[in-house]
């Protein structure tokens, strides 16, 4: 019996990768299903795989982003209890700080009651022991200060006869003369140490002029008292520049002219128009050796004034050096009419001025105490040291850099370190002596 040869497999199932290799002439209806779902079963599986593949992965990310969010905010909290704590530390400290300061007010101002009640005693005391001096000067009198070198009166006594030989013809029957401060009033304080403060001492103006320092080219102007003591600082003046530096605090304003001292090689006195800001005249004054005039001082070496009879120039040389000199001068062509040489020494002295043709000077001491007039010298010889009252200025705050009489108003215009201060005189006649 013959045997048939085996059949090929049918092209359409020739083996491919995930397939089953089954016969197709021997596949029934039940065995197609079954391999349709195996296969189906196959892909679900891989499927199933990879999704879990992709569902791990995701799971490992999210778990470092979480690891990583933790230790950030581990960190921060770490940071935020560093932070309480330095603010608690911070908070303690500033509370004890709080303590102390308290406990150091309270106990600044027990010594500040303590010193208080100290010093208004210590003033008590010295008010006393000035009544006291006061008394004991009025019991006793003073003894006039002059210098007695007979050897040096007896070398220049020629001299003075030979300058006083001509009588001084009064311009005016001025005859007043000090008899007392009658009161004090403090301006206002403005200014170094030393300077000089005036008004116009011919009355022609009711400006203020401030002279602020030794050696200085600006002066202040004011347009009237009420403006000066109102004004902060210098904030209502005017500045005026002069044409050269003043020296010392020895200057007077007089018919709208001022008249100041310069010193180069050479001690020259100027006037200078304030209406139209240009110098009129100068003159070197003629007198060789200067020192300067007074003892406390030093930076003055000469001292304009102006009284009742017009301008005076109060100065000292080498030939009198002990001494004060003074001159009569015309406040015009700035000429020296007459020349006397005064008894008053200029040792202790601290400014002087000058009333009806009578020189006063002020006296005080190297570690200042009360300013007093020690010594008169008149030129007219009405009035004499031993004849004349001894006056003392009230209590100040150190000594007095000038003193600038204005006769208008009969009061003194002083500067006592940076303090601007009127002294209102009381007078009498001279033949009331």
């Amino acid at each position: 019996m013959a045997v048939a040869p085996p059949r090929q497999l049918s092209k359409t199932f020739q083996p491919t990768s995930g397939t089953l290799l089954v016969p197709s002439h021997s596949l029934t209806s039940s065995q197609v299903f079954t391999v349709a779902q195996r296969f189906l079963s196959c892909s679900k599986m891989r499927g199933f795989v990879l999704l879990l593949a992709l569902v791990y992965s995701a799971a490992a990310q999210h778990q470092a982003l979480i690891d990583y969010l933790e230790r950030r905010l581990l960190a921060i909290e770490d940071r935020i209890s560093l932070w309480q704590e330095q603010t608690t530390r911070y908070a303690s400290e500033l509370r004890e700080l709080k303590q102390q300061m308290v406990s150091q007010l309270e106990s600044l101002d027990k010594e500040k009651e303590t010193l208080r009640t100290t010093l208004d005693g210590v003033g008590t005391r010295v008010d006393r022991v000035e009544r006291e001096l006061d008394y004991l000067e009025t019991q006793n009198g003073a003894q006039p200060c002059v210098d007695v070198d007979d050897k040096l009166i007896e070398q220049q006594v020629t001299l003075v006869k030979e300058k006083q030989k001509a009588k001084y013809f009064k311009l005016t029957d001025c005859s007043d003369m000090i008899s007392s401060i009658k009161a004090m009033k403090i301006l206002k304080r403005v200014g170094g140490p030393k300077g000089m403060w005036t008004k116009d001492t011919g009355g022609a103006s009711g400006k203020v002029y401030i002279f602020n320092g030794t050696a200085e080219d600006t002066i202040n102007e004011f347009a009237t008292v009420q403006d000066f003591t109102r004004s902060a600082g210098f904030s209502l003046s005017t500045d005026v520049k002069i044409p050269s530096t003043w020296k010392g605090t020895g200057h007077v304003v007089y018919n709208n002219h001022v008249y100041y001292v310069n010193q180069e090689e050479e001690i020259r006195v100027v006037k200078f128009d304030t209406k139209n800001k240009s110098i009129t005249d100068s003159v070197v004054f003629p007198v060789q050796d200067h020192v300067p005039v007074y003892g406390l001082n030093p930076e003055t070496v000469m001292d304009l004034a102006v009284d009742e009879e017009g301008l005076w120039a109060i100065y000292a040389t080498r030939q009198n050096e002990r001494h004060i000199s003074m001159a009569k001068m015309d406040s015009n062509s700035l000429d020296v009419e007459q020349m006397w040489d005064t008894n008053c020494p200029r040792e202790n002295a601290e400014t002087a001025f000058i009333i009806c043709g009578t020189l006063y000077v002020v006296y005080n001491t190297k570690q200042p105490g009360r300013s007093r007039v020690q010594c008169v010298f008149d030129v007219n010889d009405l009035v004499t040291n031993e004849e004349a009252p001894l006056v003392y200025f009230p209590k100040r705050y150190g000594f007095h850099a000038s003193l600038k009489y204005n006769p208008q108003e009969q009061l003194l215009y002083a500067w006592d370190d940076g303090y601007q201060i009127l002294y209102k005189l009381s007078m009498k006649k001279k033949l009331e002596i």
